[in-house]
């Protein structure tokens, strides 16, 4: 993973084998108090999704998600892949002790697909279609009929239900000139993989 400053990447990890990382309401909220204890102070979260063997996160790399810092065994390495591995440690530890495991909880490497390429010169940027096919996962997953039942996203900050501080909601809205109303609106669309296509 090498971040560069200023790009949106998708960051995900799921459960080795596809097996459950959430068991229970107090994880999904546990990992969301680990993103911002980890994440938030060295990268912009523009949104999330949390499903029951896997997660997603959409972030803006910053100077200090780049800053690097020695790691384990002195390699040295960038900020935010840095903190990504302790968080997934953390979260992984208190997991084994709850659920009475060992063992990685998560596969080995979380990816983080920069959202923008270059195609004949033209910047195209995946942002927003990856945007919305991430919080659609719960309803294509067959969780919930409707996104409004699914609270381990940030799908109801950005339809103006709830009013959480974890998301930087301003840099989605500026960078795409949507507003609360076109998100709802939107959510209800369907985008398939085919739309961000070479990001999984």
């Amino acid at each position: 993973m090498n971040l560069l400053a200023g790009e949106f990447y998708h960051v995900y990890n799921r459960g080795n084998n596809r097996k459950p990382i959430f068991f229970n309401e107090s994880n999904y909220l546990f990992f969301i108090k680990k993103i911002r204890e980890q994440l938030l102070p060295v990268s912009d979260i523009i949104s999330y999704c949390l499903m029951p063997n896997h997660f997603h996160l959409l972030i803006r790399a910053t100077e200090k998600s780049i800053r690097t810092r020695p790691s384990f065994g002195g390699k040295p390495m960038q900020e935010f892949p840095y903190r990504i591995g302790i968080l997934l440690s953390s979260y992984s530890q208190a997991m084994n002790k709850q659920n009475g495991t060992t063992g990685s909880l998560f596969q080995q490497k979380t990816k983080a697909k920069i959202l923008s390429e270059q195609v004949e010169g033209e910047k195209i940027n995946y942002f927003e279609s990856c945007f919305f096919y991430v919080h659609q996962n719960p309803a294509r997953a067959k969780l919930v009929t409707s996104l409004k039942g699914w609270k381990y996203s940030s799908w109801p900050d950005y339809a103006g239900e709830r009013d959480g501080t974890l998301c930087n909601k301003s840099i989605f809205f500026n960078c795409t000139g949507l507003t609360e109303k076109d998100i709802a609106a939107r959510l209800e669309e369907n985008y398939t993989q085919d739309d961000v296509k070479k990001f999984y």
